[in-house]
């Protein structure tokens, strides 16, 4: 009884077993019945209408309570268990109550074939019959006697209804017995009677025949009396009659004489015949030669077995120890023991209630059970005092946190993590603690098999730079590479705050990473055909520097401040410069006007060929692209990219060409490192120096999506990783004698009949895209509807099937044009559309404006440039953004004119780059043309975005995303 206390007490919360201490001391708590195994009582609630009823099962130390609350211990538990330790303590087998009440009686009577009722209230004075609702006499609305009511008294006046008294419809009548079998003081004509829930079985019963043996069918006892064919009156209790469950061949097999069993089918009879049978009849065997019919207690079998990181289980609810039968499905299952044992169904559901407590589980099926929640299973089962098969667990979860052991071993390191504490020393792999704790887990595998906690503070200290240099090592030949030179910095950091030896490599490169001290003087060329600027001379100290550290460098100046010229000051041996075509003739002639000493070979065009012996090489990215496998099997002493946003798509053959090419000293030269997305920047810096920053997809995990999330310190990270190996400077930096470079956006208002097409493609497209993008589908139609979105901006001929002669956009430029031209200055005009410059040319002949233009088909781009540069060369100059936007000197004009702005801002900024660059002496105007209330507008707010994103990873300013599908959904909203 106190072993029951106590596990009453430990479940109940606080507050739940003070209000059950003042249940007892009020004396609430009466006892129904004590049959050893199970005790009932009942509790009175004050102000309640029902008195909940409590059974205690003291050897299983379980309870059960008919208030349906949810707590493992409810307040009325708490008061049973209270007031029944004291009655014990009195010598009293129950507690008794303290006040008068009354209970409910219920009074039967025979009526022809079936049975009459009337309730009363019974108290010490006697009875009075109950003519109301009970919640009407509790609620004290009708004036009656104190009384005691049960749930099954509540049951009872639910199936009544409004028939309170009276004989009792058949069709009610099984169950208003099952439920007066909760209810007490039962008569029957004046003779106390009892009532069950359980209907009255058929019985198989077993006796000798002969040498074997005859099953019978039948009632398992002798009925009294029947009432409307579906009640029962047995030896004073009233009972549901049920059915045999038998059907067709069974009832002719099993009905009347029986069934006769030779004495060979003994076995068959015990452990198949009759355990078959016990799901419908009941057994009972009046033969001793039946085989072993033992009466066993039942209990948890449960089976424990460690999978990898997982713990198996499998629960069965088995009699005997060894079993000798299990409950599977409810039916009792013989193990072929020839034992069968008699089922206790009762303390099989106590053994169920208790798995279900303690380990919430359920028998007959298995379960498989990873990693938080193997561990607190795994603890579980330390604890439970059942029948275990097997102590996987016992070795599966270590409590103590994992132990990290770093060591440096010349300029790479090791990493292991292992359980300390503990007899068995268990490790856990270093790759799976980091991506565990990069996912916010608390627990990791352990190899073998089970788990532990991660050392959770010593990573938040250290598990950003092991991570990234994980996955440097990574990206350059997997778990056995050696670390990429480029890390060794982050590295020696690791190793300073660690007290570990540093890298020895550090020493050959340490000048490089000192943000404050003063690069050694590189020698110059001796050839060098040029005046420096200062910030020129600082770039190429720079990039000899990473060259003679064996390490690659990301020139990423804005534009205009001479690139090209620090990058032919830092050649060594022979090089390969990869360029756009339209650049190429640009390289071959500053390569002769600076560095006249060298030979160069221009590798291409139809007869293309390399020569050996050439100082340096020039090709272009598409050749790249298509002679692969030549380029790359040559050796180069330096390769160089311009323009290398050209490789910013990891995926592209041009990038993994590349990647390829084998070159001791690396160099990007770019003045957009990062246009839509840090992918790009990635990819570049992959070329340059691989491994810095891992691999794509470990990039774009830890540091691209923080990045966009809006993750400063992420941001800082990747900053301060790249610091050593990217060098921009921006023009308002190094050349503040440049003049000044002013943005404008002219707002276009559309006339009636552009706004009416306008509205009309938003109208027919929009929804449906809309629709598709939002449910995941292809990106191709919304790109298709902005196009056309945004040709109806600049022009409704651009718009297939459509005709006009001019538009709101042309009659704002060409008036700022005639302006800007009649007071002397030129004028660049991009669009990315040659048919919008179509249309422009013959609004400028109208006006009388000469112009030159410049785009893919241009053969003479030379010729074009120098025209325009001339004094006496025309005043505007057209040209496609794709052609005009790279390599190009046009400081002969002041204003450029941007007709249709586009997504990716660094397209826009190259192109008016080409007047705002060393050698420009006036104030550049840089002006955008939007038509108001059109989705340009959004475009400009999504240039902004991209600016904050390239910012985020070049300087210190915020994030933004590139262009994704929920870019394309707002620029359609």
């Amino acid at each position: 009884m106190d072993t029951l206390f106590e596990a009453v007490r430990d479940a109940a919360t606080s507050s739940t077993w003070s209000r059950g201490v003042e249940l007892a001391r009020t004396g609430s708590v009466h006892g129904e019945r004590d049959d050893g195994a199970e005790v009932v009582l009942r509790v009175a609630t004050p102000g309640g209408l029902v008195s909940p009823t409590v059974q205690l099962f003291p050897e299983d130390e379980d309870w059960d309570c008919d208030c349906r609350a949810r707590a493992a211990a409810c307040e009325h538990t708490a008061a049973a268990v209270i007031s029944l330790r004291q009655a014990r303590r009195q010598g009293k087998a129950l507690p008794e109550r303290r006040r008068s009440a009354g209970n409910i009686g219920y009074r039967l009577s025979r009526e022809g074939d079936g049975l009459a009722i009337e309730r009363m209230i019974v108290t010490e004075r006697g009875e009075t019959r109950l003519t109301t609702t009970l919640a009407a006499l509790a609620s004290g609305r009708v004036a009656g006697p104190d009384f005691v009511a049960t749930q099954g008294d509540l049951a009872v006046e639910h199936t009544l209804g409004s028939k309170r008294r009276g004989r009792i419809p058949r069709g009610v009548l099984p169950r208003l017995v099952s439920q007066l079998g909760e209810c007490g003081d039962i008569r029957l004509d004046g003779e106390p009677v009892a009532a069950s829930a359980d209907a009255l079985r058929f019985v198989a019963v077993v006796e000798d025949d002969d040498t074997g043996f005859r099953v019978r069918v039948g009632r398992e006892e002798l009925v009294d009396e029947t009432f409307e064919s579906c009640i029962a009156l047995c030896n004073k209790q009233l009972r549901p009659l049920g059915s045999s469950g038998l059907l067709g061949r069974d009832l002719d097999l099993y009905g009347d004489r029986g069934r006769h069993f030779g004495p060979d089918e003994a076995g068959v009879l015990a452990t198949e015949v009759l355990p078959e049978l016990s799901d419908r009849v009941g057994i009972d065997v009046r033969t001793r030669r039946l085989p072993r019919a033992v009466r066993e207690k039942p209990r948890i079998a449960l089976e424990v077995s460690r999978s990898g990181d997982a713990l198996e289980l499998f629960a069965t609810l088995v009699y005997g120890d060894p079993p000798i039968a299990r409950v599977d499905a409810g039916r009792l299952v013989p193990l072929g023991s020839g034992s069968v044992p008699l089922r206790d169904e009762a303390a099989e559901r106590g053994a169920l209630r208790r798995l279900q407590r303690e380990l919430q589980l359920l028998p007959g099926r298995r379960i498989r059970v990873e990693g938080e929640q193997a561990a607190q299973l795994a603890e579980r089962l330390s604890a439970y005092d059942g029948s275990l098969q097997g102590d996987a667990h016992r070795e599966f979860f270590r409590t103590a946190p994992l132990e990290a052991h770093f060591e440096t071993a010349g300029d790479d390191f090791s990493l292991h993590f292992e359980t300390g504490g503990e007899d068995e020393v268990r490790r856990a792999d270093p790759g799976r603690v980091l991506s565990a704790w990069a996912r916010g887990e608390s627990l990791v595998p352990l190899v073998g098999g089970g788990l532990a906690p991660l050392p959770r503070d010593w990573l938040a200290r250290f598990g950003d730079r092991l991570a990234d240099l994980f996955a440097a090592r990574e990206a350059v030949g997997g778990k056995e590479a050696a670390l990429p030179p480029a890390v060794l910095p982050e590295l020696a950091e690791l190793c300073a705050e660690l007290d570990a030896p540093p890298p020895p490599g550090l020493s050959r490169i340490e000048h490089v990473l000192d943000a404050t001290g003063e690069l050694p003087a590189a020698a110059l060329p001796a050839d060098l055909q040029a005046t420096l600027r200062d910030y020129q001379r600082r770039g190429i100290d720079w990039l000899c520097a990473l060259r003679d550290a064996g390490l690659g460098a990301l020139l990423a100046d804005d534009m205009g401040l001479g690139k090209t010229l620090e990058a032919l000051c830092a050649l060594r041996g022979r090089t390969l410069v990869v360029c756009p075509t339209s650049v190429l003739p640009n390289w071959a002639a500053e390569a002769a006007r600076f560095r006249p000493g060298l030979s160069v070979c221009v590798y291409h065009g139809a007869g293309r060929k390399l020569n050996p012996g050439a100082d340096l090489t020039l090709t272009t990215y598409a050749l790249l692209r298509l002679d692969a496998k030549h380029l790359c099997a040559e050796s180069w002493d330096t390769l160089v990219l311009d323009e290398a946003q050209n490789v910013k798509n990891p995926d592209s053959q041009v990038a993994r060409a590349a990647y390829t090419l084998r070159a001791d000293f690396r160099m990007a030269l770019t003045g957009t490192p990062i246009e839509n997305r840090l992918d790009e920047l990635w990819s570049q810096l992959h070329f340059t120096n691989p491994g810095l920053l891992g691999g794509r997809r470990d990039f774009d995990e830890r540091v691209a999506r923080p990045i966009a999330a809006g993750d400063a310190a992420a941001a800082a990270r990747l900053r301060e990783r790249i610091r050593p190996f990217l060098l921009r400077r921006l023009k308002a930096e190094v050349a503040p004698e440049l003049p000044p470079r002013t943005e404008t956006t002219l707002y276009a208002e559309l006339d009636q009949e552009e706004r009416r097409l306008y509205d009309a493609l938003v109208a027919a497209t929009r929804e449906d895209v809309v629709r598709q993008l939002e449910g995941g589908g292809s990106v191709l139609a919304a790109l298709e509807v902005l196009l056309r979105l945004r040709q109806a901006c600049c022009h409704r001929a651009l718009v297939p099937g459509q005709q006009a002669a001019g538009s709101s956009k042309l009659a704002v430029l060409m008036e700022e044009l005639d302006e800007a031209v009649s007071e002397g200055h030129k004028a660049l005009v991009f669009s990315q559309w040659t048919s919008m410059l179509d249309l422009v040319e013959p609004h400028l002949a109208s006006a009388s404006l000469p112009f030159g233009r410049l785009d893919g088909s241009t053969r003479d781009r030379a010729g074009v440039v120098n025209h325009f540069q001339a004094e006496d060369g025309p005043p505007v100059l057209l040209l496609s953004l794709t052609a005009g936007g790279t390599g190009l000197n046009l400081t002969a004009a002041d204003h450029v004119f941007i007709l249709d702005p586009w997504w990716n801002p660094a397209v826009e900024d190259q192109a008016a780059d080409r007047a705002h660059r060393i050698g420009q002496d006036r104030p550049v105007m840089v002006h955008r043309l939007v038509a108001r209330d059109s989705v340009e507008e959004r475009v400009l707010a999504l240039q902004e975005r991209k600016r904050e994103l390239s910012r985020a990873a070049l300087s210190d300013g915020g994030a933004a995303a590139g262009l994704t599908r929920e870019d394309l959904l707002a620029l359609l909203d």
